[in-house]
């Protein structure tokens, strides 16, 4: 059954014809210097300019909020330019992987979800529901639930064995059952396609899944496709940053990330 979120996702999919979401990480290292040298606002000037030569390619935006934060006060403020830049017919995810108990839970739901006026958020499971249930709880927005991450070193905890399983299996059995709660869909990675066949399984074909590691992190487009969208080839958001917002350091930087995000876009397509 689609939620408010998941209809908002397909209609944007439908109207861009695009799973492809651009992860907007503001690296100061990465930014092309001469905005830092011509600009009077060089953080919102590079968002805003890559915003507006993709948003006709994209189904979503997801602002990593650590690199927001790391820029203090003045980051929060770039953040909220930056969101509102976005069209309000496409998703934004904001990343940050929250989560703790009882009312420290409400306040993240809080700062995401109402001042910050989020579709999604990515949410860590570890504590349990009563850590995630606040999230949820919002119902015209949806939670990305870590399950199986992209990292390398993911193995660690998530290939855990309990009773025969891996752990991040428990996982998606565990945040399908939380759907009666909200609108909930799960972060699996594009570099470990079998799990992502998998888990789409577990989930069915309402669930939206966040896919990271296309792009730098080497992840097999076909496979990812094949494996993490449901039977009508959609609900999955591929999600790309590096490799789209920081194709050109050079004037053309907005440009070469359309460039690169209809390229993207486009091999997607390719097997939906």
């Amino acid at each position: 059954m689609l939620t408010d979120f998941t209809k908002k996702l397909t209609n944007i999919i439908h109207k861009n014809n695009s799973l492809v979401c651009v992860g907007l990480d503001v690296d100061k290292d990465k930014i092309p210097s001469f905005l830092f040298e011509t600009s009077d606002d060089p953080y919102v000037e590079f968002t805003t300019s890559i915003i507006n030569e993709t948003k006709d390619v994209v189904c979503a935006y997801k602002p990593n909020l650590a690199f927001y934060e790391s820029l203090g006060k003045e980051g929060d403020r770039i953040l909220r330019e930056t969101i509102n830049a976005i069209p309000d017919d496409i998703v934004v995810i904001l990343d940050g992987k929250r989560n703790d108990i009882g009312n420290t839970a409400k306040k993240y739901a809080h700062s995401l979800f109402e001042e910050l006026k989020a579709d999604s958020a990515t949410v860590n499971p570890y504590l349990g529901i009563d850590g995630v249930k606040p999230f949820l709880e919002y119902k015209n927005t949806c939670s990305f639930i870590l399950c199986r991450t992209s990292n390398q070193s993911a193995v660690e905890f998530q290939d855990l064995k309990i009773d025969d399983e891996p752990l991040y299996l428990h996982v998606a059995k565990t945040v399908k059952k939380w759907s009666e709660f909200g609108c909930v869909g799960l972060v699996a990675g594009a570099t470990y396609p079998e799990e992502l066949r998998q888990l789409r399984t577990v989930m069915g074909n309402d669930s939206p899944f966040l896919i990271p590691g296309i792009g730098k992190q080497g992840g097999d487009i076909k496979k990812t496709v094949t494996y993490g969208t449901n039977e009508k080839g959609e609900m999955a958001v591929i999600n790309s940053s590096r490799g789209i917002i920081y194709a050109s350091n050079s004037k053309d930087f907005a440009e070469a990330a359309r460039k690169k995000t209809v390229e993207l876009r486009d091999k997607i397509n390719q097997f939906r």
